[in-house]
């Protein structure tokens, strides 16, 4: 059994295609039945029309948006109660990736990296300008960081610094752009949640008979406040690591 996952999390905006652009982009990696989308229940419609071959049970359906924390929560137990092995890869919905096989070599060295250690991995950017509208994220490793290859141990996270703290970011050597691509064992993200976001992963309570059932995913969400991973998780736990990625990367709505 191939126990690698894909989770998409798509918040609805922007072109319905790029639902298909990333599952396209996914479908070398993992296997397609191992392909999970999580979007809004308005968006189901399109999610369906754009992603045909998508199994129906691989479409998760959040009834309101409450950011990445609850959906990685809705995608993490979802799994778990079909593989408890579950090795998931979760990506934004809405990235552009200019070197495909750069992308897909270094996601498989992160795989196998995140099978053999309990850590939460992020595919960190080496950054060619100080930009403002990107997260950093800074690895302990030092001044030559940015040149190392394999995991580094992450130190801190930054979102959306000032032009002059980001000029300074890329002085050090230290700091990679946020990606918002992340690496980690089904297991191991619900344990962490359950560590650090209790006010979500409470609300999921009874997920092993449950999950897949739409009203207690609905009765969930009602209460479920809006964290993102980020802030909930990754900017506190201690099995924060980072793979330096060289493959061309841009959000959507920066093109």
């Amino acid at each position: 059994m191939n126990h690698r996952y894909c989770v998409i999390m798509a918040d609805g905006t922007g072109s319905s295609k790029q639902y298909r652009h990333t599952y396209e982009r996914f479908v070398q990696i993992v296997p397609p039945e191992n392909i999970l989308v999580v979007t809004l229940a308005s968006c189901a419609a399109q999610a369906r029309r754009e992603l045909p071959d998508l199994p129906e049970g691989n479409l998760l359906l959040e009834p309101y948006a409450r950011k990445t924390a609850p959906c990685m929560a809705l995608a993490a137990y979802t799994l778990l109660s079909r593989d408890p092995d579950a090795v998931i890869v979760a990506t934004p919905w809405d990235l552009v990736i200019r070197d495909e096989e750069l992308f897909a070599s270094t996601l498989q060295e992160a795989f196998a990296y995140v099978e053999r250690h309990d850590v939460l991995m992020t595919l960190g950017i080496v950054p060619k300008t100080p930009d403002v509208n990107f997260g950093y994220i800074q690895v302990k490793e030092g001044r030559d960081a940015q040149r190392m290859a394999g995991p580094l141990q992450v130190k801190t996270f930054t979102e959306k610094p000032s032009l002059e703290l980001a000029q300074v970011f890329i002085g050090t050597g230290e700091f990679f752009w946020n990606s918002g691509i992340f690496i980690w064992r089904a297991a191991t993200i619900a344990a962490e949640m359950e560590k650090y976001v209790p006010e979500v992963t409470e609300l999921f309570k009874g997920w092993e008979e449950h999950i897949a059932e739409r009203p207690f995913i609905e009765r969930a969400y009602a209460e479920c406040p809006k964290v993102s991973l980020d802030y909930g998780v990754m900017e506190h736990t201690d099995r924060a690591w980072l793979y330096p990625a060289h493959f061309g990367w841009a959000d959507i709505e920066r093109l």
